[in-house]
């Protein structure tokens, strides 16, 4: 009982920050509003276009671009305005097409159409797409307008007897197979499920690193050594110090789960293995500000060492940068990550988020947090144990 009270005073001490509860309920969420709403989309290329003609085959032009879901178009009038925004970056590249398209297409002449992009390997892809679009839309008129010059028929005419002969001719059926297993697992990400993770992580070890500085002030003021003088053991008070800071992280960590659930529809697979893994973070998360406390003697100290620190091992464990990412393009990036904690709880929640995980599936996850867990807490206990008896 004297630790759970114990624990409850260090809740209450924190909660009475106002500042904390910014911090530990309002910007994480803020946070993965901004990232989902950003970067949980993806990039889509956009591709400026100016068709100032408004005959069939400049609208047909149109529709299928405006249609083309590998790039989004936006409509512009003149080519100063595309070329502009080509060079300031506003648009990856852009397509202007001649006045008189209609004309020079029924009279068989030559289209040029221009494309405008920076140098780089997305333009070149929108080349190529604009390319295919182009040759599978210009094939029945150029047919046409050779039928209608040879054959000395008007070109409405003409038009029509290719599209019907077209529609009779048998095409090229293709058929794909996916071979192996996306290296990101079954499904895809949602919008806001990636950055969701990664947050949590972030924020349940920020967090619970700057709070060690609130262990320091428990010593520093004296207050541990009038708890030690009472009848309460040190295993008491180390435990209730422990509760203390593992109660914040698991009920920050517990909030941004069922936020992000009911906010923006996030994936976090079984509910159990979720919560296992929230825990199990949260006891790394305590323990290492445990050791913390114990080491430092400087409140004002541990508090922006707590930050940096915080910040620092989330960006290598994952949280800034997607694990999958640094799999693909640096592995060595990778392996260095797994060097902390955050990865392994991120690639735990990969395997219930993507794979339909269950509780068998993160035992192994589990088992490594724990063991930073018992690690920090270890060394924590000893530290502490004799700074308070001594």
């Amino acid at each position: 009982m004297k630790a759970l009270a114990i624990a409850a005073s260090n809740l209450h001490r924190f909660a009475r920050e106002r500042s904390n509860v910014f911090f530990v309920l309002i910007l994480p969420m803020l946070l993965i509003l901004v990232l989902g709403s950003v970067f949980g989309r993806g990039f889509e290329p956009r591709v400026g276009l100016v068709a100032p003609g408004t005959g069939d085959l400049t609208t047909a032009l149109v529709d299928g671009l405006e249609a083309h879901e590998e790039f989004a178009v936006h409509r512009h009038t003149d080519r100063d305005t595309v070329v502009g925004a080509v060079e300031r970056g506003e648009l990856e590249a852009g397509l202007i097409v001649p006045p008189d398209y209609d004309d020079a297409i029924r009279a068989g002449d030559t289209v040029e159409i221009d494309f405008i992009a920076r140098a780089g390997q997305d333009s070149l892809s929108i080349r190529r797409t604009i390319d295919a679009l182009l040759a599978e839309q210009m094939a029945l008129p150029r047919i046409a307008a050779f039928v209608a010059r040879e054959g000395e028929i008007p070109y409405d005419q003409a038009l029509a007897q290719a599209a019907a002969v077209a529609g009779e001719t048998a095409g090229v059926q293709v058929e794909s197979t996916v071979a192996g297993e996306s290296f990101i697992g079954r499904r895809s990400w949602g919008q806001f499920d990636l950055g969701a993770q990664q947050q949590l992580m972030l924020f349940m070890f920020l967090t619970s690193l700057a709070g060690s500085a609130a262990l320091v002030q428990t010593r520093r003021l004296g207050i541990a050594r009038r708890m030690f003088a009472t009848p309460t053991t040190v295993r008491t008070i180390l435990l209730g110090e422990g509760l203390g800071r593992f109660g914040v992280a698991l009920v920050q960590g517990v909030y941004i789960m069922l936020g992000t659930m009911v906010i923006f529809g996030v994936r976090w697979g079984d509910s159990l293995s979720a919560l296992l893994i929230v825990a199990a973070f949260g006891l790394v998360g305590s323990g290492a500000a445990m050791l913390m406390g114990a080491l430092f003697s400087n409140d004002q100290q541990a508090a922006p060492v707590g930050v940096f620190l915080g910040l620092g091992t989330a960006a290598l464990g994952g949280c800034m940068l997607p694990l999958y990412v640094m799999e693909l393009f640096a592995p060595a990036v990778w392996t260095a990550a797994h060097v902390m904690p955050h990865a392994w709880a991120l690639d735990a929640f990969e395997v219930l988020a993507l794979r339909d995980g269950g509780v068998g599936d993160v035992l192994p996850f589990l088992g490594i947090l724990l063991g930073y867990a018992a690690g920090f807490y270890v060394v924590a206990i000893w530290r502490l144990r004799s700074v308070l008896t001594r």
